[in-house]
């Protein structure tokens, strides 16, 4: 230390050529001063904004954290409601098949029933026009009948028994 006070002391050597850095003891000062300056900075600027910069990535990769597990659980969720769509789906033409059997078994009991109510109906219509076709053909013979005995009546000018 007292050599270095020594230095401070004493004066450079002088030379003819001229030197671009005088070093003297304020060259030792500016050191200090730049070394304290670093310190006080590092304590309550560096250290403070690492400090920041920490807390803020330790968050970011939190919410990165989050978000991939929040996104697997959407695609669990996704892939539960596409499997019960997909079972819904199923049981839904499960149930279509048995709706358009029951529904054509169905109508082809209405079928038979109509056609079966349509036969009787038309047998009852049958039955009721040779009915009147028969009555009919018995008063038709008979008028022909009257018609024919009048017709000989006057043209044989006589009485005609039938």
């Amino acid at each position: 230390m007292s050599s270095a006070l020594l230095l401070l002391d004493a004066t450079a050597p002088e030379s003819h050529e001229p030197q671009l850095i005088d070093l003297d003891g304020t060259a030792f000062i500016q050191l200090g001063l730049f070394l304290l300056l670093m310190l006080v900075l590092r304590q309550f600027l560096w250290k403070p904004y690492l400090k920041v910069l920490g807390e803020r990535t330790t968050r970011v990769d939190g919410y990165k954290q989050e978000a991939v597990r929040l996104d697997a659980e959407a695609a669990a969720r996704l892939a539960k409601a596409e499997a019960a769509l997909a079972e819904a789906r199923r049981v839904g033409a499960g149930e279509r098949v048995e709706a358009r059997a029951a529904a054509h078994k169905r109508e082809q009991e209405l079928l038979a029933a109509a056609n079966a109510a349509a036969q009787k109906t038309l047998a009852e219509a049958r039955a009721r026009v040779g009915a009147t076709l028969t009555a009919e053909r018995a008063k038709l013979q008979q008028t022909a009948a009257e018609i024919g005995t009048q017709a000989a009546r006057k043209i044989l000018g006589r009485e005609v028994s039938a």
